[in-house]
């Protein structure tokens, strides 16, 4: 028992329970310093799956072929078991970083393959874009044409400021996310991204404009600024009420998507409005790191994700030649065989 610890290969610390550490550690010195909606994913991801397996045992215990042999028998989606697995990876480099465990056994873990092949994502297109625009109310027309021509996570949209807008181009420096303000998502999200000037039109039309909302019952309404300030640190999109960060739950689920389903775009969310800036960018034959700039993506992988959704016009008339091809041989044989039978 204690020869592992004299030749350095374990530390006291590793007997601790995987539950305890949780508890006592990783919950009030690392969760805190995660992104609210992140922290809300890992904590349901502990509680379901990892504490109830894991939680009593020590964690010099969990070795790589232990792990392993749990991903390999979990029956979950392969999205799901990727997400488990980096709540885990998570509680575990901390470990090691506290000196609590010299190793993460979870290096040489590998997730079972996916059930399915890629599934096509959905995007809207911009016969479809014009009609959400034209039909929700302002000021939330005028945060889905900068979401989807400006590529913007919804984060960053919520958090932009005046001082962030320019005569072409956009700052991305900070963003609000479900009550927290934070630096972008990764290293590359942060970043001066050049727009079209229809976008920053868009945008300064907003001063002076008016708004009329319920208020109060009986049919009682009141009139709002919809930028009752614009100085350089205010924020570009504020709620009607009290002048704070929206709420982007509440704008898809009382603007976004109710014009959506009466135009027959049930699937209409943040990520799909995004994703189209993407998409369209690809069918207007834009360079795969163009792309991966414009919409500041870390991973140029992430990028081609969205370029493997589209078959290249050059492939379409490939397959258009083919058949051509293939016509012409028939119809070729076959007047070879009727001059035969003559």
């Amino acid at each position: 028992m204690l020869r592992p610890m004299n030749q350095g290969l374990e530390t006291v610390g590793s007997a601790m329970l995987f539950g305890a550490y949780v508890e006592g550690t990783y919950r009030s010195a690392v969760m805190p310093l995660l992104a609210s909606t992140t922290r809300s994913n890992y904590n349901h991801n502990l509680n379901r799956y990892l504490l109830p397996i894991f939680g009593d045992v020590p964690l010099r215990e969990l070795s790589t072929l232990t792990l392993q042999k749990y991903f390999s028998s979990l029956n979950a989606s392969h999205a799901s078991a990727s997400k488990i697995k980096d709540v885990f990876a998570s509680v575990l480099s901390s470990a090691v970083r506290f000196g609590i465990i010299l190793k993460n056994p979870l290096g040489g873990v590998q997730l079972p393959p996916p059930r399915t092949g890629r599934k096509t994502k959905a995007t809207i297109t911009p016969e479809q874009f014009n009609q959400l625009v034209d039909s929700i109310a302002e000021p939330y027309s005028t945060m889905v044409y900068v979401c989807v021509l400006a590529g913007l996570r919804v984060s960053e949209l919520i958090g932009l400021k005046w001082e962030d807008v320019h005569q072409d181009a956009l700052t991305i420096d900070e963003r609000f996310c479900r009550g927290d303000w934070g630096c972008p998502k990764t290293n590359a999200s942060g970043a001066t991204i050049g727009v079209d000037e229809s976008v920053i039109e868009r945008i300064r039309q907003l001063k002076g404009k008016k708004t009329t909302i319920n208020w109060g019952g009986k049919g009682a309404k009141k009139t709002f600024d919809l930028v009752p300030s614009d100085a350089p640190g205010d924020l570009v999109f504020q709620s009607l009420r009290k002048g704070a960060p929206m709420s982007d739950h509440n704008i898809l689920t009382r603007h976004i998507k109710p014009v959506g389903r009466k135009l027959g775009i049930e699937y209409v969310n943040w990520q799909v409005l995004r994703r189209s800036y993407a998409t369209w960018l690809v069918q207007a034959g834009a360079d795969p790191k163009a792309v991966q700039g414009l919409m500041r993506h870390s991973r140029i992988g992430t990028t081609m994700d969205i370029y493997a959704q589209f078959v290249p016009e050059s492939q379409r008339r490939a397959v258009g030649q083919l058949m051509q091809m293939i016509t012409q041989c028939l119809a070729a044989a076959k007047k070879t065989k009727s001059a035969a039978v003559n």
